[in-house]
């Protein structure tokens, strides 16, 4: 029987890999950038007062030259943790005459006072914490990149550097935005609340540019879905500038509607087709699910707006003797339910379903779930924002955005069985 080396060997290599860190190229990168920090600092200076270290001008030198503006006094060590680890450093100190007579310290454009990290640290920290990290766990993970520990103070105050971000984002105006599609959902987060876990609701408002380019305008937290809190909503959206949009697309919550109602009474709106393909399911036996589906999916999906009006009426007639339940389940979202065959048949599928902020609440759910319990109802919505804006979600464009320009038919479908 014959050895088999080659696992031994895999593992042998696992082994060096987990035990040994040490990398000659990361330690000698490591090791110069004290080096080049403070050399940049002192050309810095040197730019600052128009003469080199230790420069003094010469007998004959032209007087157009420029003057000393300063003088230099030693130097102060900071400690400065980067992407290329944790190092101490010897930052230059000088004073500046003004104009005026008067003297002032020193500052450097590259170095901010009291800075600590560098903004690649940051955003590393940032950027951890947004993929689903807890901050117990940084301090963990970032070891190795830093050459020593992160604690969660710091990525809790990293966090907390967003905040001013997060204010002008809510407060910007949007009335350039050529918005004409509105997509509307709300999900749960669980947070902490006077020091108890508490549910709350996440309000998030997704827009459609007329170039088809989806992009998120509000996210509120907020104690349900009821009529107030949407409302809430959308009379801010109103109030930083949004226009009037041409369609809009909800789940069929009582409280949106009757929102819409108010704002817009004469709105189109889509009512999401799976949402309601669930409620039909939920008023059946389990037996009828694959029947109802299969009819369900028939309707929804044909290929144009005449076979979709047959197969509604085929749908209710079949139903109102099988189950009566799932027709009157059906003929309560009325035609709303149809608004899509108003629209060119490109624009059905993106359309038919709010499965565009779906997405959303599935990315924010997946990286919110080593953390349990966040800890406040701004922090919940701050990182849905932040996900979206540091690049950690994107979107595309709604499929069928090359008609977007074409109005909608006026006419509705046929709702008579």
């Amino acid at each position: 029987m014959t050895k088999d080396t080659r696992k031994e060997a895999a593992v042998a290599a696992e082994a060096l890999l987990l035990d040994d860190w040490f990398d000659a190229i990361e330690d000698g990168v490591r090791a110069r950038a004290r080096g080049f920090i403070e050399t940049m600092l002192e050309e810095e200076l040197s730019e600052a007062l128009s003469r080199p270290r230790y420069g003094r001008r010469k007998p004959g030198e032209d007087e157009a030259a420029p003057s000393v503006v300063g003088v230099r006094h030693g130097h102060r060590e900071r400690t400065l943790t980067g992407t290329f680890g944790k190092t101490r450093i010897a930052v230059p100190r000088a004073r500046l005459t003004g104009e005026d007579g008067k003297t002032r310290e020193w500052r450097s454009g590259s170095l901010r006072a009291y800075q600590r990290r560098t903004r690649a640290a940051d955003a590393l920290i940032a950027g951890a914490y947004l993929a689903g990290t807890n901050t117990r766990r940084v301090r963990r993970a970032l070891n190795a990149v830093f050459a020593g520990p992160v604690g969660k103070d710091v990525v809790s105050r990293v966090w907390r550097k967003t905040k001013g971000d997060w204010d002008a984002w809510n407060a910007r105006s949007l009335a350039e935005e050529p918005i004409v599609r509105l997509i509307l959902d709300g999900t749960v987060a669980r947070v902490r609340l006077d020091r108890r876990a508490t549910s709350i609701s996440l309000l998030v408002a997704l827009g459609v540019r007329a170039d088809g380019q989806k992009m998120l305008l509000a996210i509120k937290s907020m104690g349900g879905e009821g009529e107030a809190a949407w409302r809430a909503l959308l009379d801010d959206l109103v109030r930083r500038g949004l226009r009037t949009p041409e369609l809009v697309v909800i789940d069929g919550a009582p409280g949106l509607e009757k929102a819409l109602a108010a704002l817009w009474p004469d709105m189109a709106v889509q009512r999401c087709t799976v949402h309601k393909h669930r409620n039909l399911l939920a008023h059946a036996p389990e037996r009828l699910h694959e029947e109802i589906s299969n009819d369900y999916r028939d309707m929804i999906y044909a290929a144009t707006r005449g076979e979709v009006e047959t197969r509604r009426k085929a749908f209710i007639r079949k139903w109102r003797l099988k189950c009566r339940a799932v027709a009157d389940s059906l003929e309560e979202a009325g035609d709303r339910l149809f608004t899509f065959t108003r629209f060119p048949p490109s624009q059905w599928k993106s359309i038919r379903t709010s499965n565009a902020i779906e997405r959303l609440h599935e990315e924010f759910k997946r990286r919110i779930k080593t953390q349990t319990v966040l800890p406040c109802a701004e922090t919940a919505a701050m990182l849905f924002w932040a996900l979206l804006a540091s690049g950690q979600i994107t979107m595309r464009k709604v499929d069928g955005w090359q008609t977007l320009a074409e109005k909608p038919d006026d006419q509705i479908i046929d709702l008579a069985a």
